[in-house]
């Protein structure tokens, strides 16, 4: 490809304008020539040169290459599909459908039209995470046997949980321990999950369905297990950690919890750039990106399966676990 990969941003919530930032000013090779957002007057703020309230004229628009998704979830599936079909290259967040069904379509599209399809698990390119993953497959700790991932967030006022919607600890949280879990764990699928959850922080909207802390089990193909945990409220900041015990060792990644008020972007500031480096060296190499749909499907299969569990109480086996 001779010229930048000319980006399309559709959504420009907190991590759509980071993305933003990141597209015009910190990823070599790229270049953010139009955003797209029901608020014209947001989409505008992004300084692109051109902005679009309605997605599917930034999916048509002939300049575009490739189309970053920044979305509200439930929105996800059919802008891949779209834009797919169009003939972009896609960068989508997490999560990129909320049913298995969706993600099969979503991933179906992107084979059929031969272009690239990333999913944004940003952690798998953050230096300590991406080192622990290194060594894991180098065989440094030996088999892994026990595994941990969490996400604990700095807090969440009650009219925001207000309109959080059920099963977004699962579907829009943990989905990134799980992947993370999967990633740390090569070569092995998960094959029960065991969740409990609660409303803890914000007790009154417990019967609309709403979770604020959960702890998930996970059991693997190659015998070792995995614990997920997430809360919606650290009081000391934004923390993110993983840990992998092996037969031979142990390997540790966010160790340093962040620091009161510092936010998400801070945190993984540069693996959420590295991600955008990946994405754009993929396609200028025509090579598969390292995350893809198909690793999406995956952990979205396991937070769908956490949701049922709270829902029974009990552990539920994955009906793809034996899936080639």
């Amino acid at each position: 490809m001779s010229h930048s990969l000319r980006f399309g941003l559709i959504g420009t919530g907190w991590i759509g304008r980071f993305h933003a930032e990141s597209l015009v000013s910190r990823v070599p090779g790229a270049a953010l020539v139009a955003v797209a957002d029901p608020n014209l007057e947001a989409a505008q703020s992004l300084g692109a040169p051109r902005a679009y309230a309605d997605p599917a004229e930034l999916i048509a628009d002939p300049a575009i290459d490739a189309v970053a998704i920044s979305s509200p979830a439930a929105t996800h599936t059919d802008l891949v599909v779209a834009a797919v079909q169009a003939g972009k290259h896609v960068f989508c967040e997490k999560p990129m459908a909320l049913t298995l069904d969706d993600a099969d379509r979503a991933i179906h599209a992107a084979e059929t039209a031969g272009v690239a399809l990333q999913v944004g698990f940003n952690r798998r390119f953050a230096t300590d995470f991406a080192a622990a993953h290194a060594a894991i497959v180098a065989g440094d700790i030996g088999t892994p046997q026990l595994l941990r991932s969490l996400t604990r967030d700095p807090g969440i006022s009650a009219e925001v949980a207000a309109r959080v919607k059920p099963w977004t600890i699962f579907n829009e949280t943990l989905i990134h321990d799980f992947d993370t879990l999967c990633w740390l764990n090569p070569g092995a699928r998960v094959t029960e999950v065991y969740a409990q959850a609660a409303a803890l922080i914000h007790p009154q909207f417990a019967e609309a369905g709403f979770l604020d802390t959960s702890v998930v089990q996970l059991r693997f193909d190659n015998g070792a297990f995995g614990t997920a945990e997430a809360s919606f409220q650290a009081v000391y900041g934004y923390d993110v950690r993983g840990e992998v015990f092996g037969s031979n060792g142990v390997l540790l990644a966010g160790r340093e919890p962040a620091k009161a008020g510092r936010l998400n972007t801070e945190l993984f500031h540069d693996a959420y750039v590295a991600q955008f480096a990946h994405f754009v060296d993929s396609i200028t190499a025509g090579a598969t990106p390292s995350v893809t749909g198909y690793d999406a499907r995956v952990a979205l299969e396991i937070a769908l399966a956490a949701a049922e569990s709270v829902r029974t109480g009990a552990p539920v086996a994955l009906a793809e676990a034996a899936r080639v």
